[in-house]
């Protein structure tokens, strides 16, 4: 598998302290890595629009990675990987790594998640240091990641 940089974290999920706590967890491992978040789908989908006119149209940085929560309200995770197909163009799409990043403990959502061409890892909460370094190792070039 080839690798990319990792420049930006995309964290799309319903869940405010699990937010603040990855987004905490990933400024204490020195990545240098802008981190966004969002609270449904959809917001995640609008931020990678091509039509980006909302609050976020003057963001730049597409994500290197996204994490992504299954259960969300408005449009959750399998609602956004759809969509993400669909209206995302593949130019963007072949420079994100997505992983589910979930509660879900169903074998089902796990098989559902690794299916899909976009995903690439499919990870049990709570994020921890060692999971969050494998994927890094796995997908991202080394001399960014310590």
């Amino acid at each position: 598998m080839s690798s990319y940089s990792l420049d930006s974290i995309l964290l799309v999920d319903d869940d405010e302290i699990s937010n603040l706590f990855n987004k905490i967890f990933i400024g204490k491992l020195n990545l240098d890595v802008e981190v966004d978040i969002f609270k449904d789908g959809q917001e995640a989908l609008d931020f990678l629009s091509p039509k980006n006119t909302g609050k976020h149209a003057t963001s730049v940085l597409t994500p290197s990675l996204l994490l992504l929560d299954i259960k969300m309200p408005r449009m959750d995770g399998w609602e956004f990987l759809k969509a993400y197909k669909d209206t995302v163009d593949v130019s963007i799409r072949e420079n994100i790594v997505i992983v589910m990043l979930t509660t879900s403990a169903d074998e089902g959502d796990m098989v559902k998640a690794l299916q899909d061409p976009n995903v690439k890892e499919f990870i049990q909460k709570p994020l921890s240091e060692k999971k969050f370094r494998k994927v890094i190792s796995e997908y991202f070039i080394k001399d960014k990641v310590q």
